[in-house]
């Protein structure tokens, strides 16, 4: 699926109307509902597809973001053949009682995986938790970012934000024809 196509497509099943209270707590009228092409197979694989381009070369772990960066990190590794490890926006009180599940984050590159970037609040915290357990974190991607500031969050405390697309990538899509 070419970019243009796959655009319109996030767009399509994504993008919801109405009133919506963001994390970030900013109410917003349009809501990108990330699910919808989280569990969409074809789309899942077309967003590997595309995301696998922006992944850093010196990376050496996926980080997914408890819950939407979860199955794109997945997707991400299948296509890469990285590794992935899953960050909790807190650790368990019981079990292994890890930040981040699946693997050592001590000493290597992370790349972080976020699906839908509004503020950046949810990766600064989750970055600077992986940093404090020795992790490297430099760079980070999503799905979408919807351009209200989170990149330059990101950028204050030296993290690039690589977005597949941007809100007004998906509000430029072409409508699908009939």
């Amino acid at each position: 699926m070419d970019r243009t196509r796959l655009a319109r497509a996030i767009a399509s099943v994504s993008t919801l109307s109405g009133q919506f209270t963001l994390r970030s707590g900013r109410t917003a009228t349009t809501y990108f509902d990330k699910y919808r092409f989280e569990g969409d197979p074809k789309l899942l694989h077309a967003i590997g597809e595309h995301l696998e381009p922006l992944v850093p070369p010196d990376t050496e772990v996926l980080a997914g973001l408890e819950l939407g960066g979860v199955p794109l990190a997945t997707a991400l590794s299948l296509r890469t053949g990285l590794p992935a490890v899953f960050v909790r926006k807190q650790a368990k009180e019981y079990g292994t009682r890890q930040l981040a599940e699946g693997g050592t984050v001590s000493g290597r590159r992370l790349l972080v995986v976020e699906d839908v970037v509004t503020s950046g609040g949810q990766v600064v915290a989750s970055a600077e938790a992986l940093r404090a357990l020795g992790a490297v974190v430099t760079h980070a991607l999503c799905v979408i970012d919807r351009e209200d500031g989170g990149a330059a969050a990101l950028r204050g405390v030296g993290i690039e934000l690589r977005p597949l697309f941007t809100r007004s990538d998906l509000e430029a899509a072409p409508p699908a024809s009939s």
